[in-house]
């Protein structure tokens, strides 16, 4: 199988679309509803704050499959 040039391009520009946004999304912080989702595990005392945020996670990680899917279709298919 031949590496096509054109496809390597947009894949790595792709990602690095892909990579910004997360970037944008980290810099927003507190702003987003991540963290405080139900499923999401925190607690502590005076001095130590933990946080498991399973509920979070789980909403990321379906967004971002859904993403990749719809993203890598475009790419590979043409």
């Amino acid at each position: 199988m031949e590496i096509d040039g054109r496809r390597v391009g947009i894949a790595v520009f792709v990602l690095g679309l892909l990579i910004a946004a997360g970037g944008a999304f980290y810099a927003m912080g507190g702003r987003l509803p991540f963290g405080q989702l139900p499923g999401d595990i925190s607690g502590g005392s005076d001095n130590v704050r933990w946080s498991v945020p399973l509920g979070s996670a789980l909403v990321v990680s379906i967004v971002l499959s859904v993403v990749l899917t719809v993203v890598l279709n475009l790419v590979i298919r043409r």
